[in-house]
């Protein structure tokens, strides 16, 4: 995981991005959570360690890393967007009741987005597949 913030802080340094404190406690956080976690969440992870990180900051920050291509933001029509540094081909399963997000791997569906090319005339550039249901938790199932 080191070697991944390591990477992302070369390539914001060769793009001539200055490596704050607060903006290298960001980068790390993001690669070491699985939680997709919202701005939010973030500052009120981080804002104990550093007292004059603001809002703000974080917002900025992750606009710069979803700029430079190291994050993904992933938007579902309400204003909290979540943030992934898992930029490989994977999917997510949602909570429809708590919101929590949990990534699963299924091979990439490349055969649907021939099919919707060949079909419609667009360019296809990709696309977001999500699983909506009831967590474990929130089902009340145990394992």
């Amino acid at each position: 995981m080191e070697s991944r913030v390591h990477h992302a802080v070369d390539q914001l340094k060769s793009g001539g991005v200055r490596m704050t404190p607060q903006r290298y406690a960001i980068l790390e956080y993001l690669m070491d959570s699985h939680v997709h976690p919202t701005a939010d969440e973030i500052y009120r992870a981080l804002s104990p360690q550093y007292p004059s990180l603001s809002v703000a900051t974080v917002y900025n920050n992750l606009k710069l890393f979803v700029e430079a291509g190291l994050v993904r933001e992933l938007t579902y029509g309400d204003d909290s967007s979540r943030f992934d540094a898992d930029l490989s081909d994977h999917y997510h399963v949602i909570c429809t009741n708590c919101g929590t997000m949990v990534d699963f791997e299924h091979p990439p569906i490349t055969a649907i987005e021939a099919e919707a090319a060949a079909s419609t005339g667009f360019v296809v550039q990709g696309h977001r597949l999500e699983i909506y249901g009831l967590c474990p938790a929130c089902a009340g199932v145990k394992n």
